[in-house]
């Protein structure tokens, strides 16, 4: 079973995409999802194909190495991808949102140059240090610093949950730090650590729960040294900046849960269809019938929500809260509908061979990555006055 895409009044170019991507998906990406999540492995030959299509230059222009589509094109890859493999979708996602558009948006012209091109071709991936022990929701509760000697920063700290830190194909990371005090108020900068530079370390990756393939590491810096010219953006603007991106990385978060949810949705309709149960197909049940419907409901939902924010930021208009429901609305979904899909499995659904159970897993850090769900309630009230 697969949803209609063109119903969403996409263009002809983008139902193209999407068409493409899922095909992809269905092809290459699913036969080595179970194996890939089992062995906790990111299979690089497929991060490979996905460069070779353009999906990791989509939204940026061709004068840099991109594709010069925009924000909705990527997210439909995203959601595309997330059918079949979250961990994939958010290799994706974490490559262009965290690791490439920090430097699109903010880096100097010479950072652009050296560092673009292969990241958007998909030879070269990048994370970006931000969440900390002591520092989640609030990212302003920084510790690691980063202190100005000579023509050198000197960063000292930890990250943690860094996602595409720790592939054989990253070249950097770019970290919030401490570089000073303003007003009362530590002052924020992102500045470019190079993988490989003495005294930083990559540790040993996360026994997660889900999204096992993904490449997630803790950071450790220990008089990290780099040059000054390493700073991206202005300095003492790292916050600001940072809350640009997630406003985006949010509606691509949305756009991979509306796959996710899409995905367990069509997974749950085949199999009810082909269950037996005392002699007549499971799907003839109106209590699985009703359960699907409204697995129905929250797909579409979800997919007028990411697409609205995401129409709204490449037409140049505000859309934080917009984004922020999007994530919210999206993810509960994703949730929602991998409970479901796995209860219609029963006991298969307990068993990691089938998408549903590793749906079931992985869909639970959409509920907290990128900025919680009461994060996204406390956006909501604050465009409302209340908060």
């Amino acid at each position: 079973m697969t949803m209609e895409l063109d119903t969403y009044a996409l263009s002809d170019d983008e139902l193209a995409l999407a068409e493409a991507v899922r095909d992809f998906a269905d092809r290459v990406v699913a036969p080595v999802s179970y194996e890939a999540d089992r062995t906790k492995t990111l299979p690089m030959d497929v991060v490979a194909q996905m460069g070779e299509m353009g999906l990791f230059g989509i939204p940026f222009p061709e004068e840099h190495g991109g594709q010069g589509g925009d924000y909705f094109a990527l997210c439909l890859a995203i959601e595309a991808l997330a059918r079949v493999d979250q961990s994939i979708a958010i290799t994706l996602e974490a490559g262009v949102s965290l690791g490439a558009m920090p430097i699109f948006r903010f880096g100097t012209d010479e950072q652009k140059a050296e560092l673009l091109p292969s990241l958007l071709a998909g030879e070269a991936l990048a994370g970006f240090g931000l969440t900390e022990p002591e520092a989640g929701s609030d990212a302003g509760a920084t510790r690691t610093t980063a202190r100005l000697e000579g023509d050198e920063w000197v960063i000292n700290g930890s990250k943690q949950f860094i996602t595409n830190s720790g592939t054989s194909i990253t070249k950097f990371v770019t970290v919030t730090a401490v570089t000073g005090e303003k007003d009362g108020h530590k002052e924020i900068s992102t500045i470019l650590v190079p993988n490989g530079t003495p005294g930083f370390t990559v540790e040993a990756p996360y026994d997660k729960v889900g999204w096992n393939a993904s490449d997630t590491h803790p950071l450790t810096f220990s008089d990290v040294r780099v040059p000054a010219s390493n700073l991206v953006g202005e300095r003492g603007r790292g916050f600001g900046n940072f809350l640009h991106i997630l406003d985006e990385g949010r509606i691509a978060i949305a756009a991979l849960a509306a796959g996710a949810a899409e995905g367990c949705l069509e997974a749950a309709v085949d199999y009810a269809k082909q269950r037996t149960v005392f002699g007549e197909p499971l799907a003839t049940r109106q209590a699985i019938q009703f359960l699907l419907a409204r697995m129905q409901l929250r797909v579409h939902n979800a997919r007028l929500a990411w697409h609205h924010a995401a129409r709204l930021r490449d037409a140049g208009k505000p859309f934080k809260t917009e984004s922020a429901i999007a994530k919210l609305t999206a993810s509960d979904a994703a949730m929602d509908n991998a409970r479901d899909a796995t209860q219609i499995f029963g006991g298969n659904g307990f068993m990691n061979e089938y998408p549903v159970a590793r749906h079931y897993r992985d869909s639970k850090i959409l509920e907290i990555g990128e900025g919680t769900n009461e994060v996204q309630l406390l956006v909501i009230a604050r465009s409302l006055g209340i908060a």
